[in-house]
């Protein structure tokens, strides 16, 4: 608790000016005080925690997981052949260089209002930091360190599973504390462009109502959801890169 006091203080600021300036400015509709989305979340808490939260933790899910397979996979593959990764590499980074947003509509064009639709997008934005980090890590290991073990006799695969997997644990999991955030960012936007349910879809239908409350309510709850979900990635990467602690 001690490590996160100052920014729970820089929080608890933060909110107390935003309800002031909310407050002088009197407009909800254009920026509803943190007390007045509060209020609303409680209000619409059946719809938004029953209906489109889930919906937008599918999303979520099944494209994070698509992107640690993915993304791991290209990043090993690039690690065991340098022709692979000048083949592999440069198309990893187009990729990132297509705005999301002109995407979209073409991924609900081909797959409709289905979620593999908005799976699509939020693989595009997450599997890039996991192929870039994970890539990294594996290339972290010193040449000294491997060409020992090779003088000890070991194998490649002993090599790989010994010395460049545990290696490039940390960089694992830094990948997943920005591909989790940005797992939010996709499926928000997704949903925002194209969907029938989620949280970025319930968003954008209060925004036509002009209900300042109501649009920003999905935005705190996605917020929330990524500060823990990043909290339990801190938590599991302490207690399996132990050693990292310890050097």
């Amino acid at each position: 608790m001690k490590k996160y006091k100052s920014s729970i203080i820089v929080g608890i600021i933060f909110f107390i000016i935003w309800e002031v300036i909310a407050r002088i400015i009197d407009a909800a509709y254009i920026l509803p005080s943190p007390s007045k989305i509060l209020e609303k979340a409680w209000q619409l808490k059946e719809i938004l925690f029953l209906v489109h939260l889930p919906a937008t933790l599918l999303v979520m899910s099944i494209g994070l997981f698509i992107s640690i397979v993915l993304g791991v996979a290209l990043a090993v593959a690039m690690s065991l052949s340098e022709k692979v990764e000048k083949a592999i590499y440069p198309i990893v980074v187009v990729t990132q260089t297509v705005p999301i947003t002109a995407l979209a509509p073409i991924f609900v064009l081909w797959f409709g209002y289905s979620i593999w639709s908005k799976v699509i997008v939020t693989i595009l934005i997450t599997f890039f930091p996991i192929t870039v980090n994970v890539y990294d890590g594996l290339r972290s290991t010193k040449r000294e360190m491997e060409e020992l073990l090779i003088t000890y006799g070991a194998t490649k695969k002993q090599v790989f599973l010994k010395l460049k997997l545990p290696s490039s644990m940390p960089y694992f999991f830094s990948a997943l504390k920005v591909a989790v955030p940005l797992s939010v960012i996709g499926a928000a936007i997704s949903e925002w462009l194209g969907a029938q349910s989620g949280l970025g879809y319930f968003s954008k239908r209060m925004m036509t109502q002009l209900d300042g409350a109501a649009v920003f309510a999905p935005i705190v709850i996605l917020s929330f959801v990524a500060i823990i979900l990043v909290s339990i990635i801190n938590i599991l990467e302490n207690k399996i890169v132990k050693w990292r602690n310890e050097v």
